[in-house]
């Protein structure tokens, strides 16, 4: 299965998973105003990989089949004190 890679300008360190050619459009509303202008940095083939930075491969496929879509927020940052 190959997917888009897309990162936004709206908030940094936020991807959002697509299957290859879906349509940012038909997202729902919310997260298309909550992510922002999309920019698409890659093309993934997740048949060649296991692993992903936050997610295995396993995983992004059934979130790829549904709801259709994954999105990757910032991990959260701990208090230094």
């Amino acid at each position: 299965m190959l997917c888009d890679v897309f990162s936004s300008r709206r908030k940094a360190d936020t991807y959002l998973y697509l299957p290859l050619g879906a349509d940012f459009n038909e997202l729902p509303e919310a997260l298309q105003q909550h992510f922002g202008s999309p920019t698409k940095i890659m093309t993934v083939n997740l048949a060649k990989r296991k692993q992903l930075a936050r997610i295995s491969a396993d995983e992004l496929i059934v979130h790829l089949t549904d709801p259709g879509y994954y999105l990757q927020l910032p991990p959260k940052q701990e208090p230094l004190l």
